[in-house]
């Protein structure tokens, strides 16, 4: 056998350069880069190996671990899982990083490759520096944290078994019914160790991407309930845009006259102006869609996992009547809700159930509900587009002015607005500025978002006229994701303009790929909105009858609490000491010349946009099972948890 002498390390790159996927349109290139933060726990043998003979592989140099990967998640998420990235970090702190994002990427399922630095497999000299000991269990160390958040777990104690290792890896990254983080943790001194390994272990391999049709039996019963059903409703799910099967879910409802609701991860795969796509379903969905999933008597999931926000805690789905059919490659989604299973691809699942229903004659009972739901709800869309902030002044009397605006959570802040109004120096309103970004936007722009209130607006309000535009982390809703999840996005697709939707909490969080984005010339946009606080989860803390309590951005006060002064933060001026060419928007006006302005630029954007606390979206008829507290000395929070048995009491209990 003919063998070649390397490193781990060299073996490892080498064999990576050599893997292909293939989704019947010919075989690409799997890997397209690795992103690296160096330390003394891989510098000197991955790096090394990466330095000498990278191959096809582009390295990125990341600003912090955790976005990095969030950013290897983005490229492969928006590349419908066709192409990743692998990442590496140190010993230690770099690796332990990287352990939220694996977590994100696994929750999505996307595919992501981690390849963390590990201490040394001989111990010689333990405790290396950054080396967690653990006096009951040698053989652990921090990266063993990563079992919990991959789906592929392995070490590299000897160069050997780095070959069953990356098969295995290789398996599960092209995986489409399970997939996500594959961690494959390297020992420092292993990294360097040689091995002969053969020849034939670095042939080019090609990953064949096979579409799964459905089983007869599985695809005669699922046509058969359909058949028996009157007003059926579809769920488009994430799975539908990894398959790409956007068109085959079109042209199924439009066939049949069955409306479909989306998630977040399957918005945009077909176009919002398509006459039977209601929008956004569940807690984060609007009125249109949760109305009609009300009276649905059979649901069809495609390609969707029915979370708890698409299902409101299993409540929505609320016909007497209603049963649940499902297409999806994973055996595991599909037996949710405890449905029909049809396992197979979404494009063959839909393809084949059409050719089925066709011949039975197959039609809904549907008449206007569809028409008039739809248009009910541009109507509420348009009316949040024009939301303005007002204020009576009493004339000559500034000193009695008084707020008569109404925010759409009203009853918590209301006393406070005119503070923020003041503290902000804004007029804007959150549903205002989503109206005019919609509008002013690039038709075939990327907008990405993930935690906070935004994708609940975004949820509700966007409208997505090119497919695979709207780029939706909310499988974790990992706050951090967004501006590094912009970068993936535009690697993925540079000739794109990229716009990461983002909260002031999200931002403080993390943005240091912001510098990335600088350095490797991928202009993002940064679409920044300030409102002084944690918004999302004040409203969920007050909602339930708490006070406002550490979610508002305030000074400590007097009395010891946060409770002082807001915290005012020009994040335009921080973004413009990395180079980023910055805006500043507290009026209709600014926000439209910034847009403007933005898009004429060559290199990074963000846009400071000040708007009001409270102007989010709200409602729409769905439920949120969360924890109340049984027992309280508040009678607000008694009667929270009084309506939430009686909510309980009205939903699927599996």
């Amino acid at each position: 056998m003919d063998t070649i002498r390397l490193t781990t390390a060299q073996a490892l790159v080498k064999f990576l350069n050599q893997q292909y996927v293939d989704f019947g349109n010919g075989p690409e290139h799997f890997v397209h880069g690795i992103f690296t933060v160096f330390g003394h726990g891989n510098v000197l043998g991955l790096g090394q190996a990466l330095q000498e003979a990278p191959g096809e592989m582009t390295v990125y140099q990341g600003r912090n671990e955790q976005g990095m990967v969030h950013a290897a998640t983005a490229f492969a998420k928006q590349s419908r899982r066709r192409r990743i990235m692998a990442c590496t970090a140190s010993v230690g702190p770099g690796s332990a990083n990287m352990l939220t994002a694996a977590a994100t990427a696994t929750a999505n399922q996307i595919p992501v490759l981690l390849l963390p630095g590990d201490t040394f497999a001989t111990r010689q000299p333990d405790p290396v520096l950054q080396q967690m000991e653990h006096t009951y269990n040698l053989s652990i160390t921090v990266n063993d944290a990563f079992k919990a958040v991959s789906k592929y777990w392995d070490r590299i104690y000897r160069p050997e078994q780095l070959m069953t290792a990356l098969l295995n890896a290789m398996r599960v990254l092209t995986d489409q019914a399970d997939t996500g983080a594959v961690t494959i943790a390297l020992p420092q001194d292993v990294q360097g160790e040689a091995w002969d390994y053969p020849l034939e272990f670095f042939r080019k391999r090609i990953h064949r991407i096979v579409s799964r049709t459905p089983h007869p039996d599985e695809l005669a019963a699922a046509a058969d309930l359909i058949a028996s059903k009157q007003r059926p409703l579809l769920v488009c799910g994430g799975g539908v845009r990894y398959a790409d099967a956007g068109t085959e879910l079109r042209a199924f409802a439009e066939k049949f006259a069955i409306p479909f609701g989306e998630t977040q991860a399957g918005k945009s795969a077909v176009a919002s102006d398509c006459a039977y796509n209601l929008g956004g379903i569940g807690v984060t969905g609007n009125g249109c869609a949760n109305t009609l999933a009300a009276e649905a008597d059979l649901v069809i999931g495609v390609g969707t996992r029915f979370t708890d926000f698409t299902t409101g805690s299993k409540s929505l789905f609320a016909h007497p009547e209603v049963e649940f059919l499902t297409i999806n490659a994973s055996l595991y989604h599909a037996s949710k809700l405890d449905a029909l299973a049809v396992v197979c691809d979404a494009a063959e699942g839909l393809r084949a159930l059409s050719a089925t229903l066709e011949e039975r004659g197959y039609r809904t009972a549907y008449t206007d509900e569809i028409v008039v739901a739809k248009k009910a709800w541009e109507v509420e869309r348009k009316r949040l587009s024009d939301v303005e902030y007002t204020v009576n002044q009493e004339a000559d009397r500034p000193d009695r002015s008084s707020v008569s605006f109404v925010p759409e959570v009203a009853g918590h802040l209301d006393e406070k607005l005119s503070e923020y109004a003041t503290k902000l120096n804004t007029s804007l309103a959150q549903t205002q500025v989503l109206g005019i970004l919609n509008e002013y936007l690039p038709k075939d722009a990327i907008v990405i978002g993930a935690a906070g209130s935004l994708p609940g607006d975004m949820q509700r309000m966007w409208n997505s006229t090119v497919p695979d535009t709207y780029h939706m982390e909310y499988g974790f809703s990992c706050m951090g994701y967004e501006i590094s999840g912009a970068l993936g996005v535009k690697l993925a697709e540079p000739d794109r303009e990229v716009y990461a939707l983002v909260g002031d909490g999200s931002y403080q969080m993390l943005h240091s790929e912001l510098v990335t984005s600088l350095q490797e010339n991928k202009k993002i946009n940064v679409i920044l909105l300030d409102n002084m606080g944690f918004g999302c989860i004040n409203n969920l803390q007050m909602e339930q009858g708490l006070d406002s309590m550490a979610t508002e951005f305030r000074y400590r006060g007097p009395e010891g609490q946060l409770s002082g002064e807001l915290i005012g933060i020009d994040y335009a001026a921080s973004a413009a000491g990395y180079g980023v060419k910055t805006f500043r928007a507290s009026t209709v006006e600014q926000l439209r010349d910034a847009l403007r302005e933005a898009q004429l630029q060559d290199r990074s954007t963000l846009i400071d946009i000040k708007v009001l606390p409270k102007t989010m979206t709200h409602g729409y008829g769905a439920w949120w099972n969360v924890g109340v507290p049984e027992v309280s000395g508040s009678e607000a929070v008694r009667a929270a948890h009084e309506q939430k048995l009686e909510q309980l009491g009205k939903a699927r209990s599996y």
